[in-house]
Formats: C-alpha cells, sequence, structure tokens
C-alpha cells in the first residue's frame, strides 16, 4: 500500500501546501483500489500533479463537513463524470454527506453518467471488501468528525510442499484440501493434517487516518498496533489549550497518543498556516521528542507500506 498526501494545510491553502486530501494506493495484484480520503477544495488539481486519475478512485472517505475537507468533492465527482467515466463509486461520511452532495449536484444543474452510493455512517465497521476492513471511530470535534481505520486481512501461510511430498504425499488435487487446511487420508492409512504444513499467516498492514480532533478516548483505540498513524498537528506545544478548544491537538498531544497506542510509524499532516517552513521543522522537532518515528507530511509526498 502506498498512502500519497495532496493537501496538508489546515485551514486555508497556503502557496506550498493546499487543504486536506489523501489517496491511498492498495496496489493488490488482483483487486486494486484507490481510496480518497478527505477532498478539499483544490483537490482535482493536485491530483493532476500525479499518475493517478480521478475516475480510478472507486472510494471516498470524508472525515468530517468542515469545508477544508469536504469543499474540494462536488467539482471531483462531477469532472470524473464529464470524463466519461462509469466505474461505480462510493462515498462515506457522517450524516449530512448525502444532503450535502446531492444538494451540490441539483443546484449546480448536474449530474453523474456513474453509479454513485453515498453512505453515511456511525461508529463501527463500515466496510469489508474481502481483502481488507475499514472501521470508523467518533472523534472529539465541534462537527461529527471521524477517524478510519483500515485492517488488511491476514494473508494465508504458504503451503510446504517439499515437506508433503517427503512425507508421501502424492503432488496433485490432496495438495489444494490440505492448502485450505483440511486433513486428508493416504491410500496407506495415515492421516495427514493440512495445518501442520502450513506457514504461519502474514500479518495485514494496519492503517489508522484521524480527521480532525482534541485528544478523546476512542483515539487510543483506533490507533492501537497499527502500522502507520496519521494524524494532525495544528498548532504547537505551547498552544495545546487553543488547539483543544477548537477541537484540535498539538504535537506533543499527537506523539504521546502514537507512543501510547504502540504505533510503529507517525506521519503528521493538518498544519496551521501559520508555520512556514521553519516552523514546520519545529512541529516536527517537538513531535520527535516523544515519538522518534515521525515524518511530516508535505503536498505530493508518498509513504509505502510494504
Amino acid at each position: 500500500m502506498q498512502l500519497t498526501f495532496l493537501g496538508t494545510s489546515a485551514g486555508v491553502p497556503t502557496r506550498t501546501r493546499n487543504v486536506t486530501a489523501m489517496l491511498l494506493h492498495l496496489q493488490h495484484p488482483t483487486q486494486p483500489g484507490l481510496w480518497l480520503f478527505d477532498c478539499g477544495e483544490g483537490t482535482q488539481h493536485q491530483l493532476l500533479n500525479t499518475a493517478f486519475h480521478p475516475g480510478k478512485i472507486d472510494r471516498i472517505f470524508i472525515s468530517h463537513l468542515h469545508g477544508d475537507h469536504l469543499f474540494g468533492l462536488p467539482g471531483l465527482i462531477c469532472s470524473r463524470s464529464m470524463a466519461g467515466n462509469v466505474q461505480p463509486l462510493t462515498i462515506y461520511g457522517p450524516k449530512g454527506i448525502k444532503e450535502y452532495v446531492e444538494t451540490s449536484l441539483r443546484l449546480s444543474g448536474s449530474w453523474t453518467d456513474f453509479p454513485l452510493e453515498i453512505v453515511e455512517i456511525s461508529r463501527g465497521a463500515i466496510l469489508d471488501d474481502g481483502l481488507r476492513t475499514v472501521t470508523a471511530y467518533p472523534l472529539n470535534h465541534p462537527v461529527e468528525c471521524y477517524g478510519y481505520r483500515v485492517e488488511e486481512h491476514d494473508k494465508p501461510g504458504a503451503l510446504d510442499g517439499k515437506r508433503l511430498i517427503a512425507a508421501g504425499v502424492p503432488f496433485g488435487p490432496l495438495f489444494q484440501r490440505l492448502k485450505a487446511g483440511e486433513s486428508v487420508t493416504l491410500a496407506d492409512g495415515r492421516t495427514i493434517d493440512g495445518k501442520d504444513f502450513i506457514a504461519p499467516a502474514t500479518p495485514g498492514k494496519k492503517i489508522a487516518i484521524f480527521g480532525d480532533t482534541a485528544p478523546c478516548e476512542s483515539a487510543l483505540e483506533l490507533a492501537r498496533d497499527v502500522d502507520l498513524m496519521v494524524h494532525e498537528v495544528t498548532l504547537e506545544a505551547a498552544m495545546a489549550e487553543k488547539a483543544n478548544a477548537r477541537g484540535h491537538s498539538s504535537t506533543e498531544q499527537t506523539a504521546q497518543l502514537a507512543r501510547a497506542a504502540n504505533a510503529k510509524r507517525l506521519i503528521v499532516t493538518h498544519v496551521s498556516s501559520r508555520y512556514d517552513a521553519e516552523g514546520c521543522r519545529r512541529l516536527l522537532a517537538e513531535c520527535r521528542n516523544y515519538f522518534p518515528e515521525c515524518e511530516l507530511a508535505e503536498d505530493f509526498a508518498t509513504f509505502t507500506l510494504a
């Protein structure tokens, strides 16, 4: 999986940072997917600077209905339709997302030429496509807001064919049954349990993508033991009280959450426009004081989960 940031600024764009959006490229050999998390104003223009096309996006997850996470959505939908794309699109988001999309399209005289499904979510599992699950967790923000936990299913272990042949199992249909974990009886009367010849499963990758939030109880559950945690750092540690009053987090609070959750890696984003390049370096340094495995997202930066 690869995560590409299309916008990393909080509230308003700057000359170097657009407002929030990120692409999760699933990179599966038989069931690929391209998922968009949030869609701030100008997201479709940011896409023009990448190798990705709006028509390839099959799911969009909106964290909340504040404009810097949402106002690019109607334009992206319309451009996707005007390009003649007929691939289905599903949008997930809090209550009101359906009304917002439908009203925007109706008042502008726009429509879609592809199947569009809009799912208004609440806490809990919202998707299982057979390869991965997505679970929504409520956060602490002035409007209804969610974070999304994406978990790949564990990959089954490989069947040890050499050991089976050495044990006298003839190569052929029995291998398929053993790979499925079944037990088979051989011609000589011996019973072979497939589970004894299958390597341990490879754990699937886990990502936590936070919407805007002040510290809250569900944050720890959302981020627990993830391979990658994506979280806002709107303001520096000295301004934590101001950040929290507006439903946001400071650098120190975010880094301490990553440590408490046992996250392997932290990427911070959603930086206030008050910070220039030097200020952003200072924010990153504050995070690394508590969680060294931290990186600061820039627009168009890509991070890979091998």
